[in-house]
């Protein structure tokens, strides 16, 4: 019965299980094999590279905790952003917050110890969280692409509304937490790759790893191989189309925008906007999964092509990179959308009235196809926001 670590851990453990179940070891005498083989398999970790990884994955948490909490905020805080795509960027931003709170803390104490000490409950609920997590961020990726695409290829047909938003939203987790249910049942803690060694000292005697145990290895990689179908390849190539569909019309449309009013072409740059955010969005995310998706599909199918020291170096690279995925909503929609960033300092300012009026913003409909540009005035808006700013305090 084969084996396999799940794909948040640290590779050294995924090698030491298979190496073991691989080479049967069951009668390891004293001398050159023992010796050969603790060689082989022990790669202590430098002390730089160990504080490299606790720097990068704290780093990581604290941004995109911080970052996807004060999106999720200022969107749930203002009724007018409160639109289609708004809403699946919150909620896109919802499944970042979890990977970032129960996922990357457990990889990085996993990584710096030898064993699985946070429990059973975890070593199930993680895989199965981060699981349910990647399948709701590119399941929002694609209604987003989907909704951009009803929006400007059949600009009169319909139009989905915020209800329907939030009905897309629950099937989303609800189906991944469907397809995420296998590592509920599959992963168990064990100390059986580690029993049958027989060594002098056998520094493992009391180790416990956290590992998938399928019924059969054909059922692993159908499984493994599945999700790497929908939760990856298929799902971008679907917002590929949509997305090339979309500039194809865009560019169709070039001419007549340039003889329009300003306020169409105001409009049509609005939309050029939203949509090159929201491309910016999907490639960021597709690039940060890439390195790590490849390296399980070349460990699943032929893992003794990873070497085994560097094996750690390598995932835990692949990894890091996948991980700040949950980084980049935050960022991309605070650098392009103005109205984050004006609502953001308005958001900080709101207690401390002495730092002064937040700028007026501009209207960004993201989940229309164009961009109204509206002028406030001036001295009695910015007088209502101040009173209304001092109330608060």
């Amino acid at each position: 019965m084969q084996a396999r670590c799940i794909d948040f851990l640290p590779p050294f453990k995924r090698f030491i299980e298979l190496r073991l179940m691989e080479a049967n070891i069951t009668n390891i005498s004293s001398g050159t094999g023992q010796k050969s083989w603790v060689e082989s398999n022990v790669c202590p970790p430098s002390v730089s590279g160990t504080t490299l990884l606790i720097v990068a994955y704290s780093t990581v948490i604290a941004v995109g905790l911080v970052g996807n909490t004060c999106l999720v905020f200022i969107i749930s805080r203002q009724k007018e952003m409160r639109n289609v795509t708004n809403i699946l960027i919150a909620n896109l931003s919802c499944s970042d917050i979890l990977m970032c709170v129960v996922c990357l803390p457990v990889t990085v104490i996993y990584t710096l110890m030898d064993r699985w000490i946070l429990g059973e409950t975890l070593c199930k609920v993680t895989p199965f969280v981060q699981c349910m997590s990647v399948t709701v961020s590119i399941f929002s990726l694609v209604l987003i692409a989907l909704e951009r695409h009803q929006l400007i290829i059949h600009p009169t047909g319909w139009t989905p509304a915020a209800g329907h938003s939030y009905l897309a939203v629950a099937v989303t987790w609800m189906v991944a937490c469907f397809i995420s249910l296998p590592f509920l049942s599959f992963n168990i803690l064990t100390n059986a790759p580690f029993q049958n060694i027989s060594l002098p000292f056998n520094p493992f005697s009391d180790h416990v790893i956290c590992m998938e145990l399928w019924p059969s290895e054909r059922n692993r990689l159908a499984y493994t191989t599945s999700l790497l179908l929908f939760q990856y390849c298929l799902p971008l190539l679907l917002i590929l189309l949509c997305y090339l569909r979309i500039f194809l019309r865009l560019r169709r449309r070039k001419d007549m925008v340039e003889q329009a009013t300003e306020a169409r072409q105001r409009k049509a740059r609005g939309a050029q906007r939203v949509n090159a955010m929201l491309v910016v969005i999907v490639v960021a995310f597709a690039l940060c999964w890439l390195p790590l998706n490849v390296f399980n599909t070349i460990f699943d199918w032929y893992h003794q092509a990873l070497p085994a020291c560097q094996h750690d170096v390598i995932f835990s690279a692949c990894h890091l990179t996948a991980m700040a995925s949950t980084c980049v909503n935050p960022v991309v929609y605070g650098f392009l959308n103005t109205n984050f960033q004006k609502e953001l300092k308005a958001t900080l300012q709101r207690c401390n009235c002495g730092w002064g009026v937040p700028e007026t913003y501009e209207s960004f409909p993201l989940s229309t196809v164009a961009t109204d540009v509206s002028k406030v005035s001036s001295m009695q808006h910015g007088s209502l926001i101040r009173s209304e700013q001092c109330a608060h305090c």
